[in-house]
């Protein structure tokens, strides 16, 4: 009789699980997939009117035009220029600024919008009235101007991956293994780095591949503006020249995408470098 009334009354002081309403039906978000819908169009129509207007015939003939293999490899060679530079530059300037100065995160968030707020008219126009003569002669000037505008992009990506991290954490593990600043930088933070990294070399290729206002005044043909220029003579294979750039710059974003989300599932995390720093590097190396 005890046992029972001991089940009896666990019974009755057991959690009674919520009621679930038969009536009620969860709601699709319709709204969203409206929003994504009105968003696809306004952005694939100028895309089909563009293809219907250039043509499939105008594709394969774009390779071949006068002028566009020279533009086109000017235009990459500052692309990698500037990728590097900016890279060079932020890259060390963010992770001080992340360690050593965090109260100064606002000054240079606010410094690195300038280039954003400034015209790019006025960039180019003071840049080549103060400039020497051999400066203006080189197409690098237009490399040091790009690193300028890439900057606010490059550096929101950096902090952004930055801000994920436990930098200091990070930093006093590996110098209390052994490691001294440079095999911390090149072992344990830019491997954690890699996803920031990809997004800030898309951005500043991108931006290099489809800028045109600072090329075009400071007279050098890139691919912008050979793109603009030929438009003159041709219409149909200047839209289909900008087509495929555009297509080409989405496939490397997807590219750069997949590796960076390959290395981020397949590579070794930063308990496995500091692991490794413990292991190869001696007390008080570098």
């Amino acid at each position: 009789m005890a046992a029972v009334g001991g089940q009896q009354l666990a019974g009755e002081l057991a959690p009674v699980p919520p009621r679930v309403r038969t009536g009620a039906i969860r709601r699709f978000p319709y709204w969203r997939w409206i929003i994504l819908i009105l968003a696809g169009l306004y952005f694939a129509l100028p895309l089909y009117a563009g293809f219907r207007f250039a043509g499939i015939s105008s594709f394969p003939s774009v390779a071949s035009q006068e002028g566009f293999s020279a533009a086109f490899t000017l235009s990459m060679q500052l692309a990698a220029i500037t990728t590097v530079l900016t890279l060079v530059l932020m890259v060390p300037t963010v992770i001080w600024v992340h360690l050593r100065l965090p109260k100064v995160r606002r000054i240079m968030e606010t410094i690195t919008i300038l280039p954003i707020v400034i015209p790019p008219v006025v960039l180019i126009l003071g840049v080549l009235e103060v400039s020497p003569a051999q400066l203006k002669a080189s197409a690098n000037l237009l490399a040091l101007l790009y690193v300028v505008l890439a900057m606010p992009f490059a550096y929101r990506a950096l902090d952004a991956g930055l801000r994920a991290l436990d930098l200091k954490t990070l930093v006093e593990a590996s110098n209390s293994l052994g490691g001294g600043m440079g095999t911390t930088l090149w072992r344990i933070i830019l491997p954690n780095l890699r996803t920031a990294l990809l997004s800030a070399t898309v951005l500043t290729v991108a931006l290099v591949l489809g800028e045109f206002t600072m090329a075009s005044l400071d007279q050098y043909q890139t691919f912008p503006v050979w793109i603009v220029a030929f438009d003159q003579t041709s219409g149909p294979i200047s839209v289909a020249a900008s087509l495929a750039a555009l297509i080409v710059t989405w496939i490397v974003l997807m590219l750069i995408s997949m590796i960076g989300g390959r290395g981020g599932r397949g590579g070794r995390g930063a308990g496995a470098t500091l692991f490794s720093v413990a292991r190869r590097e001696p007390p008080g190396g570098s």
